[in-house]
């Protein structure tokens, strides 16, 4: 019997693995018909997909768990074997696993084809498992209803497969810690609670990662990005406002036509129309035009560049998620056209902003960074030369050296045309996605001619900082959601006051404070249905509006008003005009 350290991130993924080729077993048990396409570990439990034409009812998972448990009590002895190309494809040919001979086809010719045999099951695999299915002790499908849907090989044009999702864990005490926490992290789920407190919705007559955001989201959205771009301003940026599509040129000078083509929505056929055009997936060559469209000293460097930018990738769509993964979105993205000798000063105040922003939002502690580097055993991938790439990624480091801020570094990771400083947050169930990215790009000023003329008279190309300072506002909107269970800060709050008459005798005197309350900046919603007053408190606190002001007879005689914060519970007899400095102070103040 194996001993697991379950706190070695190796042998965790080797567990899991394991369990999800039990997993596979346990379907073609069940299920002979079905054909097994991929099973990795990931980083909170494994999942394998299947073609069977259809998903996989709840019922028949419990049935595949009950499965599952039976293998594990068979203790099966787990046997890996080789075989040369031609064996290979005989025997997943024997087996009917299209997938597989797929798979097979596809590794490089001298690759070592490996597989893991228990019992009468086999599969394809570079593993490393366990060596006895008995090893793996506590296995759960994770469902919501059935299984779900994914395309083989994430790609919308293959055939959707039905991928079942498990954990596994040594000790049912840790199971039930994870089954608890995952239960917690439903009730801040974006994808909920952003539906039930109104921020958006979805639809599939308009398509996969398309949201739609309702009144109360589109103004949380506003908030954020008058914030942003105010403070973008205050430090000396300059507004831009660019097309949402070009031509394939401008894509084939930045080099993204290359290297990012299939990430991009193109609008016409390349070998039938003459002009081919795709919506734009980022705006820095726009702004690289612009940049062109005059001549440049060097004493107008630097040049700080924003826009707001609405921006189409085409994901894959088993990729989206909610406000996470979509693909339009609306980025705060800039550029930063420098001198080498202002590097490192205008680096270091991109990452003030940032910080600035991160804090304001209350999320800076909940952020993690990742140095983004080129690999260079790939150099397809990347535009430049080696030794240019090198000395860039050496400055980089020494610049967030200097800011102090702890990163791991990540080999593969940059940008095609330089590397770049990744801000990394985490979702609820601990996914983590990419919020923030600061770029060096030494190629592009180059490919478009960017050029200033220097103290010397001499015309030389700058230098890029891309940069963006909160990042995608979904994706933010989606992490603000969730770390404040949607109970937003009163400055971004959609509704900050909802105004409660208790019977409409009171309506009159309910709408005279809300317009002194809309008078003097806040929003403010009245509830005028006859409704008890129990009842609409209960709902206002569901709403999270930060402020519930209750009015009756007590308060109309007086002029003052009754309030129920989120912060103070209960106050009576409390001024007008107190509340409404009290509430613009708090505003002001973005506490």
């Amino acid at each position: 019997m194996a001993k697991i350290n379950f706190d070695s991130e190796l042998e965790k993924r080797n567990y899991r693995h394991t369990a999800s080729h039990i997993l596979a077993q346990a379907v073609k048990r069940l299920f002979p018909e079905t054909k097994l396409a991929i099973g990795p570990a990931i980083e909170d439990g494994f999942y394998y997909d299947f073609d069977r034409g259809s998903s996989f009812s709840k019922d028949e998972l419990e049935k595949i768990e009950q499965e599952m448990k039976k293998i594990i009590k068979e203790a099966l002895p787990i046997e890996r074997f080789t075989l040369d190309r031609e064996q290979a494809l005989a025997l997943m040919n024997e087996r009917n696993e299209p997938y597989k001979v797929e798979l097979i086809n596809d590794l490089p010719k001298d690759a070592e084809l490996s597989f893991y045999r228990q019992g009468d099951f086999v599969d394809l695999c570079a593993g490393p498992h366990l060596s006895n299915t008995g090893d793996v002790k506590i296995v759960k499908l994770i469902s919501e209803g059935g299984s779900s849907g994914a395309y083989w090989r994430g790609n919308v044009k293959n055939k959707m497969l039905a991928r079942i999702y498990g954990t596994a864990f040594p000790k049912q005490s840790m199971l039930d810690e994870y089954l608890k926490t995952r239960e917690e992290a439903k009730k801040r789920d974006h994808n909920k609670l952003g539906r039930e407190l109104k921020l958006f919705t979805t639809s599939d007559i308009i398509g996969q990662g398309l949201p739609l955001f309702m009144p109360n989201g589109a103004k949380v959205l506003q908030l954020l990005q008058r914030f942003v771009e105010d403070e973008e301003e205050k430090r000396g940026y300059v507004l831009t406002k660019t097309p949402f599509m070009s031509k394939s040129d401008l894509y084939k000078i930045s080099g993204h036509w290359e290297h990012y083509k299939d990430g991009m929505f193109v609008l016409g056929d390349e070998a039938k129309d003459s002009e081919v055009y795709a919506l734009r997936p980022m705006t820095c060559p726009f702004q690289f035009t612009i940049y062109n469209a005059e001549q440049h000293s060097y004493r107008d460097l630097p040049i700080r560049y924003n826009e707001t930018s609405t921006l189409f990738r085409n994901e894959d769509s088993g990729e989206m998620h909610g406000l996470i993964r979509v693909r339009q979105f609306t980025l705060s993205e800039g550029h930063l056209v420098c001198t080498r000798e202002q590097i490192k000063d205008e680096f270091k105040g991109v990452m003030d902003l940032i910080q600035y922003i991160m804090r304001t939002l209350g999320i800076e502690d909940d952020i993690s960074y990742r140095f983004s580097k080129w690999d260079s055993n790939n150099r397809d991938k990347y535009i430049g030369e080696p030794e240019v790439w090198e000395e860039t990624q050496n400055l980089m480091r020494e610049i967030i050296d200097e800011i102090g801020i702890q990163y791991v570094e990540a080999d593969g990771e940059a940008a095609f045309y330089g590397p770049k400083l990744d801000i990394q947050g985490k979702n609820v169930y601990g996914k983590e996605d990419t919020l923030i990215t600061i770029q060096i790009d030494f190629a592009l000023a180059n490919r478009f001619n960017m050029t200033y003329t220097d103290s010397d008279g001499v015309k030389r190309h700058p230098i890029v900082i891309h940069r963006s300072s909160v990042g995608c506002y979904e994706r933010t909107l989606a992490m603000l959601v969730e770390k404040y269970a949607g109970v937003f800060p009163l400055w971004l709050s959609p509704i900050q006051a909802k105004i409660l008459p208790i019977s409409e005798k009171f309506n009159d005197y309910a709408k005279q404070v809300a317009d002194s309350l809309k008078s003097s900046g806040l929003r403010v919603a009245t509830d005028y249905r006859a409704e008890k007053i129990g009842f609409k408190i209960r709902e206002g606190r569901l709403e999270r509006v930060p402020y519930l002001i209750i009015l009756g007879e007590k308060e109309a005689e007086s002029g003052n008003i009754s309030l129920w914060s989120r912060g103070s519970g209960n106050e009576a007899d409390v001024g007008l005009d107190a509340f409404i400095n009290r509430a613009n102070e708090e505003i002001k103040l973005r506490k």
